[in-house]
């Protein structure tokens, strides 16, 4: 690079730095938000756990509701229960293709929202994450508004995590901060099964 490139190099970075800087001082407003992580792509509930470890990690109180995933093993549940600052609720029926039962869901469904409906009252709730809610509303097992509605409703500093494809549309437009999560390649694609530890 000649010195004229560097310098103007030099130049665009410092600009670029002055703007981020000026942006970080702009942000002034404290409150909870909500996050939106969908799409086809593997990792929005990992992510969604992550957010987890790193609320308890500061000495928050964090509360789980995982719709569709059942009761069978979860590496991340197991883990964070034992800190005694997580709360779980977990639709105890599973995937629906399993139960082939719609009345079985819908009842499993309202069952476990009871508790998500808690939690999101719950001032004493850091983070709120509700995990795998896209299914059950695409399916029409509960209706988006109730969400929206208990969501406008939550404590101020309370966030909040959304997982699942196909998110709706009325929920993004209220989100904070939406991730579209796209595959790019997928280990099970290649006839590799899911393994304890890495996919559970």
């Amino acid at each position: 690079m000649t010195n004229d490139k560097h310098t103007r190099h030099k130049a665009r970075m410092i600009k670029k730095k002055q703007h981020i800087d000026q942006r970080i001082a702009d942000a002034k407003e404290s409150r909870g938000i909500i996050i939106i992580l969908t799409g086809n792509g593997k990792g929005k509930t990992t992510a969604a756990f992550g957010n987890v470890a790193r609320c308890v990690g500061h000495g928050y109180q964090a509360g789980v509701i995982q719709f569709i995933k059942g009761d069978w093993p979860c590496g991340e549940r197991q883990l964070l229960q034992q800190t005694g600052q997580v709360t779980f609720h977990v639709m105890k029926t599973g995937f629906t293709w399993e139960t082939q039962d719609k009345a079985v869901d819908i009842a499993a469904t309202q069952e476990v929202w009871k508790a998500g409906k808690s939690m999101l009252s719950d001032p004493n709730l850091r983070l709120v994450v509700l995990d795998e809610i896209t299914y059950v509303l695409r399916y029409g097992y509960l209706a988006t508004e109730d969400v929206i509605n208990a969501l406008q409703q939550r404590p101020p500093m309370q966030s909040v995590i959304i997982t699942g494809r196909g998110c709706p549309q009325m929920l993004i437009d209220i989100a904070d901060t939406v991730s579209d999560i796209q595959p790019i390649k997928h280990a099970f694609d290649a006839g590799i099964k899911a393994q304890e530890g890495i996919d559970w």
